[in-house]
């Protein structure tokens, strides 16, 4: 079990570069506009949502060298575009030099997004694959609270630096490039994409060793074999994989309409927004780190006990009622503090509900043949999504009172309510190749 594990928390280290990338660029948002001296809309659509557009491409183009080169050598090459971001970030000279190397660091969360998922479920056996690939997301919002803290820390003792902010990523980033070397293939891509049956049994031996499943090895090999050879024509926009397709393109999207990167991104605007002075508003965002880590944990601890549908309908619901809260306390006025407690409970159900659950998820509802691709369409999604949304929200709050901002978002999550009671099924506790025989045959109901 422990070679298992270990392998899992290396490889998901991506996502703790992927959360602190995605989160550090909330200290550095309101001194680098006023560094340049750019507009709105310039600094929505360059600076702050550049990352986002490399994580697009990332994240639609991630399957191709995943399918074609390995999740390992993908992972590597992840590494090398977080360090190159990281350095060249702190160093930039201007907004476009910048903009272009958090577009380099944003290929990397696409394609981390991607490879991580793919490899920790392809490696993981049946009852623990929703905790093992639950820790990228761990991994994610523990590289949150890390740069909320980091920020808080930089501007504490060596005034609002923003170079030093994003500079430090190229520690993590070189420990995470030289960690990664040293997991193995994926076993079924090894079986599936090189016909290294032999390759694929010997990393598939250590880890029914460590689950004490050593004597089935033989069995999972001959699956995997025949799940390869029934789909081995196969593409994703096949008609059979409609269902699927809507499911992973429907909870990639609601995980962006719940305002979840715009709280990330803009924590310390909104708080300051509610009434929040400058340093409080930063240690309100360390807080939002916090929340996010406790409550990730709890969903770590439930996904493969109570199911990700279930996590899911208490996440809607949490959601719901925190959102139509902040969305009051703006309008009427109702204080600062009202505002960050009910950001709180937000976080709480994201953490519980959809950031538990979307990874997971997608690597379950498509076989082993689509699994990169139809991931790189839910990841895409997602991005596509975070985007937009990371790019119209400077312009929207110069616009509209935060509390129409807050009202959309609430409203887009009765909708992701009514997604998971009519639609959503269960996906614990089943083998891979079962669920990808499920959807070959509509089964997956």
């Amino acid at each position: 079990m422990n070679k298992i594990v270990y392998w899992s928390l290396t490889v998901s280290v991506a996502g703790f570069l992927f959360g602190f990338d995605t989160a550090v660029i909330s200290g550095a948002d309101k001194p680098i506009q006023e560094l340049w001296q750019t507009s709105p809309l310039f600094h929505g659509a360059f600076i702050m949502s550049s990352a986002l557009w490399g994580t697009v491409i990332g994240a639609l183009a991630g399957s191709i060298p995943c399918d074609a080169l390995g999740r390992k050598i993908t992972l590597i090459g992840v590494g090398v575009l977080y360090l190159v971001s990281a350095l060249g970030s702190a160093i930039a000279p201007d907004p476009y030099t910048f903009s272009f190397f958090r577009f380099i660091g944003g290929l990397g969360v696409g394609a981390s997004s991607i490879a991580v998922p793919a490899y920790i479920s392809e490696i993981a056996p049946a009852k623990i694959r929703g905790r093992l690939v639950a820790t990228y997301q761990f991994q994610i919002v523990f590289g949150i609270l890390i740069a909320f803290l980091s920020n808080y820390l930089v501007a504490e003792w060596v005034g609002l630096n923003w170079r030093v902010m994003l500079g430090i990523e190229v520690v993590p980033a070189a420990i995470f490039l030289l960690m990664v070397t040293g997991v193995p293939e994926s076993p079924r891509w090894l079986i599936r994409r090189k016909n290294d049956v032999e390759g694929g049994r010997a990393v598939l031996q250590q880890i029914g060793e460590a689950v004490g499943e050593s004597e089935n090895v033989d069995k999972l090999v001959a699956r995997i074999e025949a799940d390869a050879q029934q789909h081995q024509k196969d593409h994703l926009y096949n008609k059979v994989y409609a269902f699927p397709i809507l499911l992973a393109f429907l909870i990639a999207a609601f995980n962006q309409l719940s305002g979840i990167n715009f709280i990330i991104y803009f924590a310390p605007r909104v708080f300051e927004l509610a009434g929040l002075d400058a340093s409080s508003a930063l240690l309100s965002s360390a807080g939002i780190g916090l929340t996010n880590l406790a409550f990730t944990m709890l969903g770590l601890y439930l996904i493969d006990n109570v199911g990700r549908k279930t996590l899911m309908l208490i996440g809607s619901i949490g959601y719901i009622v925190s959102l139509s809260v902040v969305a009051w306390a703006f309008y009427s006025g109702a204080g600062g503090m009202l505002v960050v407690l009910f950001v709180f409970v937000f976080i709480a159900s994201h953490a519980v509900g959809q950031g538990a659950v979307i990874w997971v998820f997608i690597a379950e509802i498509f076989p082993n043949s689509v699994r990169a691709t139809g991931q790189s369409l839910g990841a895409g999604t997602h991005w596509v999504f975070a985007a937009v949304i990371t790019l119209v929200m400077p312009f929207f709050l110069s616009r509209f009172e935060p509390t129409a901002i807050f009202i959309f978002f609430a409203a887009m999550m009765v909708l992701q309510l009514l997604y998971v009671l009519f639609m959503m099924p269960e996906t614990k506790g089943r083998s891979l190749e079962d669920l990808g025989k499920d959807v070959y045959e509509h089964h997956l109901v």
